[in-house]
């Protein structure tokens, strides 16, 4: 796979996450929700950019969490580069990278840009070029929207630990950077022999 198609599919990645965001933050009030199937849900939430909407405590937690994200696209920038031209990498790493870099790319927009671009999405909806934006560069939220709780109910009490409690599978809320980053990181998992195999 040559460089420019690398890129390509990641251009596109990056074009369909930021258009799905950008949607999302200015026509949905933070915590909206709207429910396409029962197992299905676009739910509009923001969080630091950490799994699960983990934060990193303390005033520069965010700034050190956005600067590593940086850090690490380019190093992920550089594997994808190192790896094409080598020629012998297959497909499936090339791809697999080009996943993985788009999707924390498109994250890094997120925390880069957003917090002084957009305005405050509580109570109200957010407008792209805001005079009163709701943050500071490199201090934005991540948006999230996707949302599936295929099921969702009270666990057995003969279960160890969980019994009696409400539980909902699957309740992590993502957007397409995570979706694109989970692609490339299961295609490096379950692909593992393809994708360093050399050609």
């Amino acid at each position: 796979m040559s460089l420019r198609k690398a890129y390509l599919l990641i251009f596109i990645l990056l074009l369909v996450d930021q258009v799905s965001k950008i949607y999302i933050k200015t026509n949905f009030i933070l915590g909206e929700e709207v429910e396409v199937f029962r197992w299905f849900k676009i739910l509009f939430i923001e969080n630091e950019g950490m799994a699960w909407g983990t934060k990193i405590p303390g005033t520069y937690g965010k700034l050190f969490l956005t600067l590593f994200r940086l850090v690490a696209v380019g190093g992920i920038g550089y594997w994808l580069w190192d790896s094409v031209e080598k020629k012998h990498s297959s497909n499936y790493l090339i791809v697999a990278i080009s996943l993985i870099f788009a999707g924390a790319l498109g994250n890094i927009i997120d925390s880069v840009f957003y917090g002084v671009i957009f305005d405050d999405s509580q109570q109200q909806l957010a407008t792209l070029f805001s005079d009163q934006p709701y943050g500071t560069w490199f201090h934005g939220q991540v948006v999230d929207m996707f949302y599936f709780p295929f099921w969702h109910g009270t666990l057995p009490s003969w279960l160890p630990i969980w019994g009696g409690r409400e539980f909902t599978f699957f309740n992590a809320i993502f957007n397409i950077a995570d979706m694109a980053i989970s692609t490339g990181v299961g295609i490096l998992i379950f692909f593992n022999k393809k994708a360093f195999h050399h050609d």
